[in-house]
């Protein structure tokens, strides 16, 4: 099969797969109370599935980011959740400042 093809399958079936999830979703939202079990343990997960990528993406990385060192991709996770709890969980300050700060230590 063209490889072209394959992509675009790929990119069909992924797309599908999120748009069922999502629907699924938002139909059943309306049932589920925020404050039960059920909804903890959904967040629960998500905030696991979510800490388990970041933890492959710092210490497994691939492309770019594979460049630089464990001690420096460490050095800059742990600014930026210092900078995180510092400026009130805002994301925006952290991101950017984690880009630089990467760049930077990755020059020297």
């Amino acid at each position: 099969m063209d490889p072209n093809k394959i992509i675009v399958l790929a990119i069909i079936a992924t797309s599908v797969a999120t748009f069922i999830s999502r629907f699924l979703g938002a139909v059943t939202s309306e049932r589920v109370d925020a404050n039960s079990k059920l909804f903890d343990w959904f967040n629960l997960v998500a905030y696991s599935t979510l800490a388990a990528l970041l933890s492959r993406i710092i210490i497994f990385p691939a492309g770019v980011l594979a460049d630089a060192e464990l001690i420096v991709r460490l050095i800059v996770l742990v600014c930026c959740i210092f900078i995180f709890i510092i400026m009130k969980k805002n994301l925006v300050i952290p991101t950017i400042f984690s880009a630089i700060l990467l760049s930077v230590l990755t020059s020297i």
